[in-house]
């Protein structure tokens, strides 16, 4: 397993962007698939994004489709999740996830996990 660490987040008004990073621990983090998800009060954690290990290809929830970019820096062992014209309906504590399932879109996909850092996203 590896560590992670979540960070980035905040407050921001409507119509703005945050970026968010994921700092994770282990000599193998390339070899793991990486994904964000979700948790708003009151509800289920949700899937956002995820990133495959073999050529980094993104994969988006629809409901953050074309507003959100993720990407990955195997050199730093890091992770990105760009998020811009935010709505209100994001506000959420945002995870990163690891794994090495080739399911995309479960949380029972990912092994390790992070803490989690707040987005609160102001009408």
């Amino acid at each position: 397993q590896v560590q992670l660490v979540e960070s980035g987040g905040g407050l921001v008004q409507a119509g703005g962007s945050l970026r968010l990073t994921c700092a994770v621990s282990g000599r193998t983090f390339s070899r793991y698939n990486m994904g964000w998800f979700r948790q708003a009060p009151g509800k289920e954690r949700e899937f956002v994004a995820r990133i495959s290990w073999s050529r980094s290809i993104p994969y988006y929830a629809n409901s953050v489709k074309g507003r959100c970019t993720i990407s990955r820096d195997n050199a730093k062992n890091t992770v990105y999740l760009q998020m811009d014209s935010l709505k209100p309906a994001d506000t959420a504590v945002y995870s990163c996830a690891a794994g090495t399932s080739g399911s995309i879109w479960t949380v029972a996909a990912y092994d390790s996990w992070g803490q989690g850092t707040q987005v609160t996203v102001s009408s």
